[in-house]
């Protein structure tokens, strides 16, 4: 006989990029609130999150899509706001629509219940630490006796490289024009003042802007705009951010080695 479930059942739907977080239900308000509002600080307000909690998953969903779903806007009469695309607008229709065939499906496991006890299949997830996850293509595999060089585009004008194992270009499945996740820890992306960038022989340098600072004791997190609604993370000492002169407006350049790049692939 089915074994059936007392009262309600409650449904948690978070759709997933490459494994990292791209939109859950809290997200989904925020990007509902965004909508409504045109501003960071008053749809983190309505939804109930941190101004910073926000813009690092404005950030994440921008980072993690193909296209950018929300467009942020400096300056002006009431100090700049915030769009969201048609990219963004169909994330948000496709996440409702499976958040209502989830509760329909869960409705239907409460009132009819289940032939097994087995539950793994709704909780199957995987998570990551690593603060910058950008969604990237693979332009070209340089091939070496014992590592391999894999360049990366961001986005148009914007490209990386990263070092992995032979072994694990197989193991991806790494090709050109695949699509992969290349994850970079903030502490380990430097900033330096746009002009100081050639002077500086790590692989990967990408200019862009600083969107905001954010303080934290001893150390500040910088948030940095490099085009096409991506954006990266740099963690630094007060002292060392200071000394770059990262404030926000300022142009920076993005500075980590190839070997500080992970990729990830389905």
């Amino acid at each position: 006989m089915p074994r059936v479930l007392p009262g309600e059942i409650d449904t948690l739907l978070a759709l997933r990029a490459n494994g990292k977080l791209l939109v859950g239900r809290e997200r989904v308000t925020l990007l509902e609130a965004v909508i409504a509002y045109g501003s960071i600080t008053k749809a983190a307000e309505i939804a109930g999150f941190s101004y910073k909690t926000a813009w690092d998953a404005v950030n994440a969903i921008n980072n993690l899509l193909p296209r950018q779903a929300f467009i942020t806007h400096t300056g002006g009469p009431k100090g700049g706001g915030v769009e969201v695309t048609p990219e963004g607008r169909r994330l948000l229709s496709t996440f409702r629509r499976l958040e209502a065939k989830l509760g329909q499906i869960s409705s239907a496991i409460a009132t009819e219940g289940l032939e097994t006890d087995d539950f793994s299949f709704l909780t199957l997830t995987m998570k990551l630490s690593a603060r910058n996850a950008l969604h990237c293509s693979i332009i070209e595999i340089r091939p070496a006796p014992v590592n391999v060089e894999v360049i990366l585009q961001v986005s148009p004008g914007v490209v990386i490289s990263a070092i992995v194992t032979n072994a694990s270009v197989g193991e991806l499945s790494l090709v050109p024009d695949k699509s992969v996740l290349a994850l970079v820890n903030a502490s380990s992306v430097m900033l330096a003042p746009a002009a100081q960038a050639l002077r500086v022989s790590a692989r990967n340098k990408i200019l862009g802007r600083v969107l905001d600072r954010f303080e934290g004791g001893s150390e500040a997190e910088v948030a940095m705009d490099i085009g096409r609604g991506k954006t990266m993370t740099s963690i630094m000492t007060t002292e060392s951010a200071d000394a770059a002169g990262v404030v926000k407006g300022a142009e920076v350049c993005a500075i980590f080695l190839s070997s500080n790049v992970i990729l990830a692939s389905d």
